[in-house]
């Protein structure tokens, strides 16, 4: 497989041409510039082989932008551009952002204690313990709750029990994090669909809903403005001349290394180019970085089945995923090679893996 992958992308983007001025396509029309690939300098003869192995992937939709336009988009089976699809934590990364929002409002600093929002006794922590735990501890996963929990999605007090001080542990666990829609709906007395909507939607026009499943809260979206969101992660929160997240210190720390037990997560972010990484489900620290083939600054949104926003600043890229698990069956002796394109399909050189 990693053969394959080779032949369908090492030569397809190369650096013939610089990076220009971002576009943003209209806010409410379903126009959106476009941009020549072969023009690009890439190697538009193996776009049909990447489409179809996209396809043998599950996936049913793929968009790559460059400086803003779009380069790629395809639609698989009866999926279309105007589909909406589930996010599933790859929309972490969108609440990441919308708490920036509500700091830059000063409704919140990222510094309160949870319990501030979330009322005592929102743990079955005792309330020493409790109080370490910041709104920063949601953001960065370190809030020492026990994800091992029959349902680690629960976030009843009953679920949410001590295993380490606030900040001790990295754990990838749903449910404090699922909690910071709680927070910012205490701090800004509206739903937090409606934050949502006036203070991103509204601006952007990324038309998306949060809906509930479970203890879940999921985005769901179509695949432009998925493409949307990942543009506004490359402005560094801005959309073309509107400053949506104008806070440049909170989205540095969003994008960077949040703390030192997995440097390869920031804010709700996965972060490339770090010597250590740590993974959902697993405490092992692993010697490499997030995506050892892609560039080393590129920080991406990432949700199960393999929905993507890969965001690669110093090549103004862009790319989005979504679909279903790439490994059709489950214990495939393809999975390894699958990561490849999971954790991002961009080498130091744009779109590609290395031979």
């Amino acid at each position: 497989m990693l053969k394959e992958l080779a032949l369908f992308f090492c030569l397809f983007f190369s650096l013939h041409g610089f990076a220009q001025s971002l576009y943003f396509p209209p806010l409410v029309a379903k126009t959106w510039d476009t941009t020549d690939a072969q023009k690009l300098g890439w190697c538009t003869g193996y776009v049909d082989s990447l489409y179809t192995y996209l396809e043998s992937k599950n996936t049913k939709g793929f968009l790559v932008l460059k400086d803003g336009k779009i380069v790629l988009e395809k639609y698989f089976g009866t999926f279309a551009q105007d589909s909406f699809w589930y996010w599933a934590s790859a929309g972490k990364t969108m609440s990441g952002l919308m708490v920036g929002i509500a700091q830059q409002k000063n409704l919140l600093s990222i510094d309160d204690i949870s319990s501030k929002f979330l009322g005592k006794g929102w743990t079955s922590e005792i309330a020493e313990e409790e109080d370490k735990i910041s709104i920063k501890s949601q953001l960065s996963m370190t809030t020492g709750l026990d994800d091992n929990g029959v349902n680690k999605d629960c976030t009843l007090d009953s679920c949410l029990v001590y295993k380490a001080d606030a900040g001790l542990r990295w754990a990838y666990h749903n449910a404090p994090y699922t909690l910071l829609d709680k927070v910012i709906e205490a701090a800004s007395g509206q739903t937090f669909q409606q934050f949502f909507n006036v203070e991103v939607r509204n601006k952007t026009g990324i038309n998306a809903l949060w809906l509930k499943a479970d203890f879940n809260n999921v985005l769901y979206s179509n695949m432009r403005s998925m493409g949307r969101f990942g543009l506004l992660l490359l402005n560094k929160g801005k959309w073309d001349q509107t400053e949506i997240l104008k806070d440049s210190v909170y989205f540095n720390q969003m994008t960077t290394s949040s703390q030192g037990i997995n440097p390869s997560y920031g804010y709700l972010t996965w972060i490339n180019g770090k010597s250590k990484l740590m993974v959902p489900t697993s405490e092992i620290v692993f010697n490499t970085s997030l995506a050892p083939n892609a560039a080393p600054d590129m920080y991406a949104a990432m949700g199960k089945n393999g929905q993507l926003i890969n965001v690669v600043p110093s090549q103004n890229l862009v790319m989005v995923r979504i679909g279903n698990a790439m490994n059709q069956k489950p214990g495939n002796s393809e999975r390894k090679d699958d990561s490849k394109l999971r954790y991002g399909v961009f080498n130091k050189n744009g779109l590609g893996v290395k031979p």
